[in-house]
């Protein structure tokens, strides 16, 4: 039963944070680089404290170029944590938050703090695996 495959097992651990004192400028750069849609935004004790989207940063640059002012910083435009689910948390709770709430990924938590992201893609690796081994890994 897929109730015994934690998060744990299937969230990706090693993620790029961006700090809210970093400039959206610097932040575009991180996320273009890696290749990412979004990063989460943690202080120095990596507890979460927002999340940092494509869309937030086209926002800020939008500001920029209208009210012609430079600099602005990550925390100034990143988005509130709505959503986020406990590193011992079963699978189906996350797909469940999944359906529910039409999140694409949630940031994974360990007492307090981040310590992975779990996607849709994860969840789905989850149930290929158990479908073909019948055994979580």
């Amino acid at each position: 039963m897929l109730k015994i495959v934690k998060v744990r097992q299937y969230m990706s651990a090693d993620l790029v944070c961006i700090s809210p004192e970093t400039e959206v400028a610097k932040a575009i750069d991180l996320l273009v680089r890696h290749k990412i849609s979004g990063a989460p935004v943690v202080d120095a004790d990596k507890r979460l404290i927002g999340m940092l989207s494509e869309g937030d940063c086209l926002k800020a640059l939008f500001a920029d170029c209208y009210y012609e002012e430079r600099g602005a910083t990550v925390a100034s435009v990143m988005s509130q944590v709505t959503d986020t689910i406990d590193v011992e948390a079963d699978i189906i709770k996350a797909a469940e938050i999944f359906i529910a709430k039409g999140r694409r990924r949630l940031p994974v938590l360990e007492g307090g703090r981040l310590v992975g992201q779990i996607s849709r893609r994860d969840v789905l690796r989850a149930v290929q695996v158990y479908n073909h081994q019948g055994v979580p890994k």
